[in-house]
């Protein structure tokens, strides 16, 4: 890969991130490993905490202490004044703020004075309801003007800002994962996978075994595939649910949890859960593009998901029939699991489709190289203009925010 240079030295990127676990955290870990080996000066400022910081730290970026809470509040005038003090001992060439906390806090901290990417993660607005939601619909529309580049991780998450009323200069950047490293496990791998899982947990080494790893809380609905899970053994009685993760919600989640759930804890890596499964399901109510889905389909696994934003566009365009059920609805979460747990050679099909759509449309190293272009594209000088003396500037011209010509996507984007 070449070597990114900004007046001869190592262009500097400074990724800002409030949350430091879950896929936002996997994401910018993926974003600054290759952008290290591609010559970028990666930068990571977030919040003691978490798995963010020691990963960034382990791919090879400089990890800064950003001491941020989760949730906006009275301690936001002085989490942007910490954050505004980083970003002047730095010197970045491009501000990179990742999910909505960061990206409330980087925008009043920068405020177009860099080239800023604002990448949500999901829309805030959508994650809470009444006049919380109401809010934060309304900081996304005044913000965007302080945003160089909404980064959207589907198009659907594009049209979903565009139809709220979220003017931004877009761009759209699909979410990818390790195919390296996320991979198909031969039946003697699977085998293996098994029989460790089955001697840490329990888990009976050839039942029919369906995993769900992410955090536990609200948004990604185990709640509701907990109230499925009984209309699943009504049709797979030997069937165990492992939901993989930790979170706000799982001791609540567990006191009230049906037979055969197995409350398997975080992990640091799920490949191996994924070579154990025989289907994988994430029944969210809210995403931009959920990576679990993404890494389950390079591993060669079916999945079942709920048809929340940017889900359709995970899944190779035949397995939606299939595979996407409508969010918080458990009877049709049930019948789903269960068609596929009950066809083994239907599993198998999808599964071989899956990959092949993963490592081809969804390999990080393709995300990792398009962000890397939308950098360069922001930091390219605006062409000069040139006018007759005494000619009255043209209307509508780029304003300081908009250092260079958008791409064709962008310029399509911005006139829908």
């Amino acid at each position: 890969m070449p070597q990114h240079k900004r007046e001869g030295r190592r262009l500097t990127v400074l990724h800002i991130s409030q949350p430091v676990d879950g896929g936002v955290a996997r994401v910018v870990t993926d974003l600054v490993r290759n952008q290290i080996r591609a010559g970028l000066h990666s930068l990571v400022a977030c919040p003691t905490g978490g798995v963010l910081g020691e990963a960034a730290a382990a791919a090879g970026a400089g990890v800064l202490h950003w001491p941020a809470r989760r949730a906006p509040g009275p301690h936001l005038p002085l989490e942007t004044l910490r954050l505004s003090r980083l970003i002047r001992q730095t010197s970045p060439d491009v501000v990179h703020a990742h999910s909505a906390k960061a990206g409330l806090a980087a925008r009043l901290a920068v405020r177009g004075r860099i080239p800023t990417v604002f990448q949500p993660h999901a829309w805030s607005f959508e994650a809470v309801d009444g006049t919380a939601s109401e809010l934060a619909l309304y900081w996304e529309r005044f913000a965007a003007r302080w945003a160089t580049r909404v980064l959207c991780v589907s198009e659907d998450e594009r049209r979903r800002g565009h139809a709220a009323g979220v003017t931004g200069r877009w761009a759209v950047i699909r979410n990818g994962v390790d195919t390296e490293h996320f991979r198909p496990a031969d039946r003697a791998a699977r085998e293996r996978a098994r029989a460790g899982l089955a001697a840490l947990s329990g888990l009976p080494p050839r039942t029919p075994l369906v995993v769900c790893v992410g955090r536990i809380c609200r948004q990604k609905g185990q709640d509701v595939l907990l109230r499925a899970w009984p209309g699943v053994l009504d049709q797979v009685p030997g069937a165990v649910l492992a939901l993989v993760g930790d979170g706000p919600a799982r001791e609540e989640l567990r006191q009230g949890a049906p037979a055969q759930v197995l409350f398997a804890g975080p992990t640091t890596d799920p490949a191996a859960w994924y070579a154990a499964a025989d289907l994988v399901v994430l029944p969210s109510r809210w995403e931009g593009m959920a990576l679990a889905p993404l890494e389950a389909m390079a591993c060669g696994r079916p999945v079942v998901m709920t048809e929340v934003t940017g889900a359709r566009e995970s899944l190779p365009s035949r397995h939606a029939a299939r595979c996407l059920v409508p969010p918080e609805n458990p009877d049709a979460l049930a019948r789903a699991v269960a068609a596929l747990l009950l066809h083994p050679r239907l599993r198998d099909t999808l599964g071989m489709q899956a990959q092949e759509h993963a490592h081809g449309a969804h390999d990080v190293r393709g995300t990792a190289a398009a962000v890397d272009r939308l950098y360069r594209e922001l930091l390219r000088p605006a062409p000069a203009v040139h006018r007759v003396p005494g000619e009255s500037p043209p209307s509508g011209g780029r304003g300081p925010l908009d250092r260079s010509g958008p791409s064709p996507e962008s310029r399509e984007h911005s006139r829908r």
